[in-house]
């Protein structure tokens, strides 16, 4: 699930991560002196005390800013090694690893335009060797694990676990704007079980909180892009008081969420719950092709039509009210009209697949898929007590904003004043975004494009129905990872 490069939009949640022949990764240890780490910290803890409003204490907190291209891309800077070797990075919480790209790297393009790690200018760097692989959703990389001294700001991580690349398979990676990514997720999702920076900082005794926190500005002109603070909040980019949940299950950041609303109006497929992954490595919002399409609808955003969606809603749209009016369960009711498997308790057959999905499979499974969506598309009408003729017009409309193959769709500048607001349901409070917060502008070709900051992505149960929660989302609100009680805080952006 790619995205067009010159929107510099990338999606770097790891689906899939492996590990070729290797259980654990073999460490080695060193002795580490903590007391020098943090004396030789100490001189700058008052100064993120006072302008930070930490308390100063055993420990610190060390604020890095972000560069901003295009409110799609945020990184800073990081070195690896003694002396220092510096490369830009996007600080990622949907993945655990950090890689960078190796001086051993010989035959990707990538390497060619990003810097190199070289180890043999490094006096830290110890041998690991063990090869391993990473499959992003903007294309994988593969390499081996070598362990070195990390600078993060002015802390400096010792014996940290990294991947030297040797391979970079996506266009993506060769454009990027960016050298490598520092994975902020769990140890879980951790391929070789490496640790991640966040947990070494707090093993280290760098940090004085158990947190890490982002600020991600929207003002592509601003000098200062953004700010990621490792151990603490900075006050001065937040209003009001942090709304904390927790972290349902841990690998991701994976939050639980409810429904999301349109105007106030709710599109009901997340009413009854949905997971949602807190990722400041994509860079828009993914979500339910259900919902994006109702998105899409209501922002006139324009998509890609759908046959089977038309079809369903001309041959059986009828007979779908009917039995919604019926009290028929909506789950059973493509199994009733023989659409879709049904086993009693829970669809055997597809998920409800993305459009991208769809375009692969064939005959029936189309058709339960189109089936499902236009259930949740016709109950939503029916609580508005809209007519049948009303609820068959708004369906088919809906068929017609699927988004494209892509997972993106395009809207109207001009109309961007007359869009609704938009607002997910999170520890039972509305966070809302404006259009101008999820809308992305992007110049092309001397011309200005509008793109809706929403695309289909759909996880199939268990682990979905599932949302991405984006920079759209993490630019309108600060947003805390705290590791120490596995909780994530939403505060209104400043």
């Amino acid at each position: 699930m790619e995205k067009k490069l010159f929107l510099g939009v990338i999606l770097l949640w790891a689906l899939i991560v492996s590990c070729e022949g290797l259980s654990r990764i073999s460490l080695t240890k060193k002795k580490l002196d903590v007391d020098t780490l943090r004396a030789a910290n100490a001189a700058r803890r008052q100064h993120f005390s006072q302008n930070l409003g930490l308390a100063a204490s055993s420990g610190e907190s060390d604020a890095i800013p972000l560069s901003n291209y295009l409110d799609a891309q945020y990184f800073g800077v990081i070195g690896v090694g003694t002396p220092p070797q510096n490369f830009t990075v996007i600080f990622d919480t949907g993945s655990s690893n950090l890689w960078v790209p190796s001086a051993k790297c010989y035959f990707s393009v990538a390497c060619y335009f990003h810097h190199k790690y070289k180890s043999k200018k490094s006096s830290s760097y110890t041998e690991n060797g063990e090869s391993c692989k990473i499959t992003y959703g903007s294309g994988s990389i593969s390499g081996f694990f070598s362990q070195d001294n990390v600078q993060v700001g002015e802390l400096t991580v010792t014996d940290q676990v990294f991947i030297e690349t040797t391979l970079e398979s996506s266009l993506t990676f060769v454009l990027a704007k960016f050298d490598g990514i520092l994975g902020l997720g769990y140890p879980e999702i951790s391929v070789g079980n490496a640790p991640p920076l966040w947990y070494n900082m707090a093993e280290q005794g760098l940090i004085e909180k158990n947190v890490f926190s982002f600020w991600l500005n929207r003002d592509e002109e601003d000098t200062i892009g953004g700010e990621l603070v490792f151990g603490g909040v900075d006050s001065k980019h937040f209003t009001g008081q942090h709304t904390y949940v927790n972290v349902t299950q841990k690998g991701y950041w994976q939050i639980e969420m409810g429904d999301l609303l349109i105007d106030g109006y709710s599109t009901g497929f997340c009413s009854g719950g949905c997971a949602a992954i807190v990722d400041s490595g994509t860079s828009l919002l993914a979500g339910p092709t259900t919902i994006v399409a109702q998105v899409n609808h209501a922002i006139g955003a324009e998509g890609v039509a759908s046959v089977e969606c038309k079809e369903i809603v001309n041959e059986y749209g009828d007979m779908i009210i009917e039995m919604l009016i019926a009290q028929t369960e909506p789950a059973k009711v493509c199994s009733k009209l023989n659409l879709c498997a049904f086993d009693g308790s829970h669809s055997v057959g597809n998920p409800i697949k993305s459009v991208v999905e769809m375009t692969k499979e064939k005959g029936s499974d189309l058709l339960c898929t189109a089936c499902e969506m236009a259930v949740v598309w016709m109950e939503n009408q029916l609580r508005e007590n809209a007519t049948k003729d009303r609820i068959l017009a708004y369906a088919n409309q809906l068929c017609e904003k699927l988004p494209s193959p892509m997972g993106e769709s395009t809207v109207s500048c001009d109309e961007i004043g007359n869009m609704p607001d938009i607002a997910f349901t999170i520890g039972g409070k509305a966070f809302t975004l404006t259009p101008d917060q999820y809308i992305l502008k992007v110049a092309e070709a001397g011309q200005t494009m509008c793109i809706s900051g929403f695309m289909a992505f759909d996880i199939p149960a268990p682990r979905g129905p599932l949302w991405i929660l984006g920079d759209v989302f993490m630019g309108a609100y600060h947003t805390v990872f705290d590791f120490g009680n596995d909780k994530v805080g939403f505060a209104k952006s400043a």
